[in-house]
């Protein structure tokens, strides 16, 4: 009787400790080192704040103070979020499956981006569990609710706060019918919070990609060729030889177009291969950090793939959060202003066979559900 009594008496005060939105719809999660927040809507992250070398509190991921204002914001790009139910580009907007060809929705040129402008990350997801250190999002994706995406696919996403750790699994279930299913997450990274004084740019932060040796080839649109170029030793894509900064490679006649000659970007907007095995696995695959700000992340997961996008196409329109910026700031991201590192399979995968990647991007009722997860973790230096 007495336990029963304190049973009942326990699970009220149980309740209130399980994290509550706040009025603008955030769940916010924490753990030693680290508090983040999240929303239903693309089952983003929309803040992560670590301490810099001297303590100072920072807020390194891009988003927005409301997160009312993400379903609704016209710029749309895609901050923090999980695209589904096939992440990155598809080219020329089509695949062949079983013999049969699908044409998707042509949202970004002649290409596919994250699955058209209904896919995942427009969509608003359900909270299935919250605790103070996790959130399960889940999804049910009807059969061409994206276009050219056939059957149900029922996706799952964990994201769980631990000391100085922000780890993400991701799941997905092709019901009745296959279907393509390539997931990651879309996290944009300031490390300075904009808050430098002497530069509001991402041109500072230095990356690693230790197993970074091979690419996907693309052509002047982005869209991949079916090559898989080696990394020239020295040249604009070569971060595998030793880390070097975003910036430094400015100089090099390749650096204008090497995200897409057809439109001049500058930059990076392209995915390096992780080649490894055997012990190599337990690895990061990708390092960031900032001299100035002395925060640094390395990147875990056991993805064969990892994207960096070093935000040529952020046009001052974004505004930044209260929290962030400092002298150098207009208060708006800047093209170059931010990275995206997202690890995922290979790009478009699914029209090129050769690669072997299929048991890995194509999914049914009769094979094992898509897996996979991707974890940052946190340190000054």
């Amino acid at each position: 009787m007495i336990k029963l009594l304190l049973a009942s008496l326990l699970l009220p005060l149980l309740a209130l400790a399980v994290p509550a939105p706040g009025p603008d719809g955030t769940y916010t999660l924490s753990a030693p080192g680290i508090t983040a927040k999240f929303i239903p809507y693309s089952a983003a992250i929309t803040s992560l704040v670590v301490s810099d070398r001297n303590g100072t509190k920072r807020d390194i991921i891009l988003g927005y103070d409301n997160g009312t204002f993400y379903p609704v914001d016209p710029n749309h790009p895609d901050y923090g979020a999980v695209p589904g139910r096939y992440t990155n580009r598809i080219a020329n907007h089509t695949y062949e499956l079983d013999g049969n060809r699908y044409f998707t929705e042509a949202n970004d040129g002649n290409g596919t981006l994250h699955s058209g402008l209904n896919g995942w990350s427009r969509r608003t997801w359900n909270v299935s569990e919250v605790t103070n250190s996790s959130i399960t999002f889940t999804i049910r994706d009807e059969g061409n609710s994206s276009m050219g995406f056939p059957g149900l696919v029922l996706g799952k996403v964990t994201h769980t706060i631990t000391a100085n750790t922000w780890t993400t699994k991701l799941s997905a279930k092709a019901v009745d019918h296959k279907t393509p299913i390539m997931l990651t997450t879309h996290p944009y990274w300031n490390l300075d919070a904009f808050a430098n004084p002497a530069t509001d740019l991402v041109l500072n932060h230095t990356l690693s990609l230790p197993f970074g040796e091979r690419m996907i080839g693309i052509d002047g649109t982005t869209q991949s060729t079916g090559e898989l170029p080696k990394v020239k030793k020295g040249g604009v894509n070569d971060f595998v030889s030793k880390p070097k900064q975003l910036g430094a490679s400015m100089s090099d006649p390749d650096w204008v177009g090497n995200c897409g000659s057809a439109f001049g970007c500058s930059g990076y907007n392209n995915q390096w291969i992780v080649d490894r095995g055997g012990p190599d696995m337990e690895k990061a695959i990708a390092t960031l950090s900032s001299d100035w700000s002395g925060i640094k992340w390395d990147l875990y997961s056991d993805q064969a793939g990892v994207v960096v996008y070093s935000c040529y196409w952020m046009g001052g329109a974004n505004e930044l959060k209260k929290s962030q910026g400092g002298r150098a700031s207009s208060g708006f991201v800047k093209s170059n202003g931010c990275v995206a590192v997202e690890p995922q399979d290979w790009i478009d995968g699914i029209n090129h066979p050769e690669w072997g990647r299929t048991d890995k991007q194509i999914f049914g009722p009769d094979t094992k559900p898509y897996e996979s997860w991707i974890s940052y973790k946190f340190s000054t230096f």
